[in-house]
């Protein structure tokens, strides 16, 4: 173990800016992620980092400092499809990932750059693949890897607020295969199956979802997909459907629910079951962050999201002080007009720095 703190980076905010503008321009769909990894160690070898490299997962890892301590920060190098023309303007950088999260994983890297980090202490940035994805590969390979003592998500929160928690995801695919009858006759056709599967769910969510007022806490279904067609004798219908679960949601129980209410001869495949998982208020490194935010002039918020992200996939095992982080509104994941602005950005750089120099501190915890 080394008896020398890992000294910081010089690092100014025209070079951090670039950091993010090269990030961003790198095109990273799931699963094609390998230019932009590449990037990304090739940036924290040349701001310093003790270690810099792809690991098997195809995850881009950066290690500054070489203790037995861990405090990891696990962001996400992939997006989803589409290109959002890269442009600045009027001091917002626009780009597919500039908010959802390379904008975060970005500041993540120049953050812990720019930081001294103390002897005992090794601080691991991660930029997990397939975030995007139901597999989350990067997080499920990258949680059996470390063992943290702390650990921030890269999320959008805005640079001023910090994420405690998301809610679970359960996706379902619906497939039946039906005898096609006259239009004129008696019986349902498939697409009424399938239409009248999709109601039975509505119905069950809102009975468990009786008396709860909060987003977090609720039961949400989404119909993603539905379709059919027939060969002239027989119509087959598939849908999938996803729910976003809250916490303690009874998987199992709501499963055989579902099975229960599907017409005789359907075929239910239920996936990516993440559970809902929140981190408390009470320990360093919330409060790092909310020491970190009002020196540079904002006022703390915290946040629950009703989406998932890679805290759902590390936080049960890893079971440590947890909350996610990063620059940007989170409303304009995934659209076309998603921005960042550099401001925010800067602002989450140097908090970053703040809270990896006050956790670290001999005597911090």
């Amino acid at each position: 173990m080394t008896t020398e703190a890992a000294p910081a980076a010089t690092l100014s905010d025209a070079d951090a800016q670039a950091v993010l503008v090269d990030l961003v321009s790198t095109p990273s769909v799931s699963g094609d992620e390998g230019a932009a990894a590449a990037l990304l160690v090739a940036r924290m070898r040349e701001l310093g980092f003790d270690e810099a490299f792809v690991d098997e997962a195809g995850n881009p890892v950066g290690i500054k400092g070489r203790g037995a301590r861990q405090l990891v920060f696990l962001g996400h190098v992939d997006t989803v499809p589409g290109e959002v023309p890269i442009r600045i303007e009027d001091g917002q950088l626009y780009g597919r990932g500039s908010v959802d999260a390379k904008g975060p994983l970005a500041s993540f890297v120049c953050g812990v750059a720019r930081a001294t980090v103390a002897p005992e202490w090794s601080v691991i940035v991660v930029g997990a693949v397939e975030e995007e994805a139901p597999s989350s590969k990067g997080a499920r390979f990258a949680k059996d890897q470390y063992a943290p003592e702390l650990c921030v998500i890269g999320e959008p929160s805005d640079w001023d607020a910090v994420t405690l928690g998301y809610k679970g995801r359960l996706l379902v695919d619906f497939s039946l295969r039906h005898a096609i009858g006259h239009s004129a006759g008696p019986e349902q056709s498939a697409a009424e199956l399938g239409c009248a599967f999709w109601a039975a769910i509505l119905a069950g969510a809102e009975e468990l979802n009786a008396g709860e007022q909060t987003l977090f806490g609720r039961l949400d279904p989404s119909l993603l997909e539905i379709n059919t067609q027939d060969d002239g004798l027989f119509q087959t219908v598939k849908l999938t459907a996803s729910f976003r679960t809250p916490l303690g949601f009874e998987r199992e129980a709501w499963e055989a629910r579902l099975r229960a209410a599907a017409p005789a001869g359907a075929e239910l495949a239920f996936y990516g079951g993440e559970v809902a998982y929140r981190g408390g208020k009470s320990n360093a490194l919330v409060r790092a962050f909310l020491r970190g935010i009002r020196a540079e002039g904002g006022t703390p918020r915290f946040k629950v999201k009703t989406g998932t992200a890679d805290m759902n996939v590390v936080g049960p095992q890893w079971g440590c002080p947890i909350l996610a982080y990063g620059p940007g509104d989170s409303k304009l994941d995934h659209t076309p007009d998603e921005h960042v602005p550099l401001e925010d950005f800067q602002r989450a750089v140097r908090v970053v720095t703040r809270v990896v120099e006050q956790v670290t501190a001999p005597g911090a915890r």
